[in-house]
């Protein structure tokens, strides 16, 4: 397979929040766009998690999968925060791995443990008997309900509305999950497959990105405004296995919401790319959302890289999201405090700025710390 020629525009659907004005001037959208809005935006990864005791409390005696494709509560788990926090972003309630559980890959995700695959897919004849798997337009209705439900509850009484930003998981990170069978420290069967047979692994990638780009698809036409696709393991490579083994398939993966516009228009769907340990990557993280033809790109940047450093490599029209340290969520105030100011005064070098943290949200963290580093970032 190669990679998919770009599709002719398709406009949104007339009542998508980036036509009907909902989301279209918001703090994030203009932000990611490589605009200055009045307020810079905030969300946090991770923002609807085990922090908060109202997620615990209706996901209690339900399993994270089961959590993720029960409609209502997918909606009600993404909302929590945006009530919480004030922030100016809900990011879909979902795992990476949910597109493979809905092609009909059998995995599951253990506490304590993560993903964990009911066998490893190492070999040229495993993958073959995989590729056959498709995720088909039926099984993506749970995530297309969730999201029109998370789009309506978002909806404010004045008629304009907090984004909803996609969720989907990088390609190279699923087929890591799926090459090692569960989460692995340095990848090194997936790392191996990828120079032993790179004819397999490119058909393995190509596979995961359709999934993924599909997973990211319908959730855009159903109502989200931004995506973001989140590269859990590409630290765990060099430039140049990057290059030539991972970013052809994520560029297929967001080529599948480039070609949606909003009619009559040239503006598409704002697109981030965000990946751990990837300071090394920042160029070609970019690269990759131009190459899948995305209109508006930003780059998380996670909390190893300080943000101006980024914006310089980065080049001159590329917005950046991050990079708040999430192990000072528990310093004291003060010093808390002085690492938000010098994190969105670094922001300043970069067209836009969204603020995130440099990661996720640790499940310990306190809450109210995340309400409390909202408003300071909102009273800048």
């Amino acid at each position: 397979m190669t990679s998919p020629t770009p599709a002719p525009a398709q406009p949104l659907p007339a009542d998508h929040p980036l036509v009907d004005g909902r989301t279209a001037r918001s703090p994030l959208v203009r932000a990611l766009r490589g605009d200055r809005p009045e307020r810079t935006p905030v969300w946090f990864m991770r923002q609807a998690g085990r922090s908060l005791p109202e997620y615990r409390e209706v996901r209690h005696g339900i399993a994270m999968l089961e959590s993720c494709l029960r409609p209502e509560l997918a909606a009600e788990i993404t909302l929590q925060p945006v009530r919480r926090h004030g922030v100016d972003a809900a990011i879909f309630f979902s795992d990476i791995v949910v597109p493979l559980r809905l092609a009909g890959v059998d995995v599951d995700i253990q506490p304590g443990v993560g993903p964990v695959m009911d066998r490893p897919y190492r070999t040229a004849d495993d993958v073959a008997r995989l590729v056959e798997r498709d995720l088909d337009d039926a099984s993506l209705e749970p995530i297309r309900e969730a999201v029109t439900l998370t789009v309506s509850g978002l909806d404010e009484e004045e008629g304009t509305s907090v984004p909803l930003i996609g969720f989907g998981g990088a390609p190279f990170t699923l087929a890591a999950y799926l090459v090692e069978g569960r989460p692995s420290r340095d990848h090194l069967a997936a790392r191996t497959l990828m120079h032993a047979d790179p004819g397999t692994w490119r058909r393995l990638t190509e596979w995961t990105a359709d999934l993924t780009g599909r997973f990211l698809r319908a959730q855009v036409l159903a109502g989200a405004s931004a995506v973001q696709l989140f590269d859990s393991w590409a630290g765990s490579l060099s430039l140049a296995d990057y290059a030539a083994h991972v970013a052809p398939s994520s560029t297929r993966a967001l080529a599948h919401v480039a070609d949606l516009r909003v009619p009559g228009s040239e503006t598409g769907v704002p697109g981030i790319h965000f990946g751990t340990g990837t300071g090394h990557l920042l160029a070609a993280m970019r690269d990759v959302l131009r190459d899948a033809g995305l209109t508006h790109r930003a780059v998380g940047v996670d909390y190893r890289t300080p943000l101006d450093e980024a914006a310089t490599v980065l080049g001159p029209d590329v917005p950046v999201q991050g990079n708040v340290d999430p192990a000072l969520l528990a310093a004291p105030w003060e010093v808390l405090e002085a690492h938000v100011r010098d994190v969105v005064a670094r922001g300043t070098a970069a067209p836009g700025h969204v603020l995130n943290l440099g990661h996720g949200v640790p499940p310990e963290t306190d809450p109210t710390v995340l309400t409390r580093v909202t408003e300071l970032v909102h009273s800048l």
